[in-house]
């Protein structure tokens, strides 16, 4: 064999191994809520796979309609873990010799890989049922981090908000202000399907009650506020939807007291309607309550991964001290 030869036969093997040195020092990029899931067909069409789609794609609480908590791609266990996805979470499950369940996390964050074995198809299942929660919030967490660090290259001026509620919060420029009242501020941004608003208000913490009807004072207190926002007929004014009760809970922003409220708001005499996320903190420091919400308004579209941007940008809020 001659030394062209030798060359040509050589070329190849070369390129592939470029090829996969490239591709593994390329940043995890992935679609937004989307899991890859490595798993052999026959689990994957039996129980295992029905636990995982239950857990995994149930429906987004608070949307107008039906959409799954993420999005699953699934791919054989034979192929390679690296080699055959770029998302961003990925989960692997098969049989093994023993029952393990284990977290793997990038160096190169948000990137996390997450190991459920077990010797059988109860024990996998079992797992699944365990570990749900923490790999949801892992993920979720993950996601958010990736939309902040991407909406942190490009922001809107901070001075107007900050001056008036002594706030920095990362929001991404395309948003523009539509009202600026005293205590009241909407931004709204255009998409190619509607258009996403944020509103930033506050009132005095003694105006707040938190007995046992905390849901009833925030709709009483977003239906308020409703006013500024008209719709293009007359006498219209954003209502919270009536159809269905909010979804609740307690959690924190920045350190404080938060109360979370996902549900849907509509325009009162007129047709638009959409999902919306009200956090209301508990900001003792400047004795008031802070409110961050977010909605959308997005007909015959996807509106899961719109209402996870704008939960990314209220959670990047800090509030400044005295």
């Amino acid at each position: 064999m001659n030394k062209t030869h030798f060359l040509l036969l050589l070329l190849p093997f070369v390129l592939i191994s470029c090829f996969r040195n490239e591709r593994q020092s390329q940043p995890v990029s992935g679609k937004t809520n989307t899991i890859s899931i490595i798993i052999d067909d026959q689990l994957w069409y039996g129980e295992v796979g029905d636990t995982i789609r239950n857990k995994f794609a149930s429906p987004v609480w608070g949307l107008t309609q039906e959409e799954p908590l993420f999005t699953i791609n699934q791919y054989p266990a034979k192929l390679l873990e690296g080699f055959v996805t770029d998302s961003r979470s990925i989960i692997v499950v098969k049989k093994a010799a023993a029952d393990k369940f284990e977290i793997i996390r990038s160096k190169t964050l948000p990137h996390n890989t997450f190991r459920i074995y077990g010797k059988s198809i109860d024990d996998i299942i079992c797992s699944i049922e365990m570990n749900s929660a923490q790999i949801i919030k892992i993920i979720r967490d993950a996601e958010i981090q990736k939309i902040q660090e991407d909406n942190s290259k490009s922001l809107l001026h901070p001075a107007v908000i900050k001056n008036k509620f002594h706030i920095d919060i990362q929001i991404p420029t395309g948003y523009e202000y539509m009202l600026h009242k005293k205590n009241f501020i909407w931004l709204k941004k255009d998409i190619i399907s509607g258009n996403t608003s944020l509103l930033i208000y506050q009132i005095p913490l003694h105006d707040f009650k938190t007995g046992s009807n905390v849901v009833g004072s925030i709709i009483k207190m977003r239906d308020s506020v409703g006013y500024y926002i008209k719709g293009r007929e007359p006498n219209t004014r954003m209502i919270t939807g009536e159809a269905y009760a909010p979804y609740f809970s307690t959690t924190e922003l920045d350190g404080k007291k938060a109360f979370e409220t996902k549900g849907s708001w509509e325009l009162k005499n007129d047709f638009m309607a959409g999902p919306f996320i009200n956090y209301a903190i508990v900001d003792k420091t400047y004795n008031r309550i802070l409110v961050i919400e977010g909605f959308c308004y997005s007909p015959s579209n996807e509106e899961r991964d719109l209402m996870l941007d704008l939960e990314a940008i209220i959670k990047s809020v800090k509030i400044d001290k005295r």
